[in-house]
């Protein structure tokens, strides 16, 4: 896989350069609510418009059903990359069309530009292997070169990850390079104790990471929603809790699997439970209980764990060398459950070891909670990326970086 070092090495002077960014933003109200991963493109940008390239940013955002929503609209995210490089960005309000085309023929070196959402385009995220290759064929139109620095959309086959880089010579950015380095610590070069935190509401969305996880991590620990299907698979009564039924065998058999080989599973010994969902945008005071994991009332639901398992899951990282941590210990968003994800934040803060926050919500927790981002190891850009590398999957994006 050939870097950005390299491809500035070689010059790109007067070069379009087109830079496949995730600038999958949240949005409220059209308001960029974290601009995390807009800022975490910003080096190769920057790199690469110091050097003098012409540089088109692409990027999707949100999931529109492949035509034009101005729901959907990157021009939050483009005025964003504005004023995070202290200079005007283009913007054209279509991907490949007289616009893009406009906004990319008027570039000067050392300027950029930003097309509109790619996915407002079908082949974008087509199953049809012609129809991307078609969409793919009117990016590579746009550009001299590609710098894939999207890591969050590399688990996806889409065009403009998968089969645009066959078309012109193809760099990783900084940030692909990071993130690669980071898992390869979570997985080839592991210091250990190795300790991995994983949280969430749907045990399936992480069963793959537990069953390749077994193989390399000392102990996990669960929270989130998906940690009633645990406390059910043990016998326990879980109230009116998230639960997936459907899943209890396959956590059975992993608690079973765990203590084969001697991995630690941690569960929690309490759990703060409600008698309904807390209102997320009123955020009003709801009463909470904290009952033990094992006695969790009829229609009370969980929603964070306890104090006394925030205190135990310190315990079990304080001795950590690694600690990989994805997805929230409750619901962090609403302040009445939001004590164990700060638990978790400040035990990793607190541990010596090399710590990676996993993306999407668990990124999202750090900055809600006030956590500073620059004290942790790394914080990824991709939940489901990282995920998917650390199931052991082959990313269709970073396949196609390698030569």
């Amino acid at each position: 896989m050939k870097t950005i070092d390299e491809l500035l090495a070689e010059g790109v002077s007067g070069k379009r350069v087109f830079v496949r960014a995730d600038l999958n933003v949240p949005l409220a109200d059209g308001q960029i609510t974290d601009d995390g991963r807009i800022r975490a493109v910003l080096p190769t940008v920057e790199a690469l418009a110091g050097a003098g390239a012409k540089v088109i940013v692409a990027s999707h955002l949100g999931r529109p059903k492949g035509a034009p929503d101005p729901a959907f609209s990157l021009l939050p995210a483009a005025e964003r990359l504005g004023e995070l490089l202290g200079k005007p960005v283009a913007f054209a309000q279509d991907t490949v069309g007289p616009a893009a085309h406009a906004a990319v023929d008027g570039l000067e070196p050392g300027q950029v530009a930003v097309v509109e959402n790619l996915r407002f385009n079908p082949g974008e995220t087509s199953k049809d292997d012609a129809e991307r290759a078609t969409f793919a064929d009117e990016l590579a139109a746009l550009a001299d070169v590609y710098v894939g620095d999207g890591f969050g959309a590399v688990h996806r086959k889409h065009a403009s990850v998968y089969d645009l880089p066959a078309r012109l010579p193809h760099y990783a950015g900084y940030l692909i390079a990071t993130e690669v380095g980071v898992l390869k610590k979570l997985t080839d070069e592991v210091q250990r104790p190795y300790a991995v935190v994983l949280g969430g509401a749907k045990v399936s969305d992480k069963l793959g990471v537990i069953d390749n996880l077994l193989e390399k991590a000392d102990r996990i620990l669960i929270g989130g929603g998906m940690v009633f299907t645990f406390l059910k698979a043990k016998g326990y009564e879980v109230g009116a809790s998230m639960l997936q039924e459907d899943q209890i065998p396959v956590v059975q058999e992993y608690l079973k699997r765990a203590e084969e080989k001697g991995v630690e599973f941690v569960l929690p010994v309490d759990v703060v439970v409600s008698g309904g969902f807390p209102d997320l945008k009123a955020k009003e005071p709801t009463h909470p209980d904290t009952v033990p994991a094992d006695a969790i009332p009829a229609g009370q639901m969980g929603l964070d764990i306890g104090p006394a398992t925030a205190e135990l899951y310190g315990a079990k990282l304080a001795d950590a060398r690694t600690i990989f941590w994805n997805g929230p210990m409750g619901v962090f968003e609403h302040p009445d459950y939001a004590g164990g994800t700060r638990a978790v934040a400040q035990a990793l803060l607190d541990s010596p070891a090399f710590t990676v926050v996993g993306g999407g919500d668990s990124a999202a927790a750090v900055r809600l909670l006030g956590f500073d981002e620059n004290a942790y190891g790394h914080i990824s850009t991709g939940g489901g990326a990282s995920l998917e590398y650390l199931e052991g999957k082959t990313l269709p994006g970073l396949a196609a970086l390698e030569d």
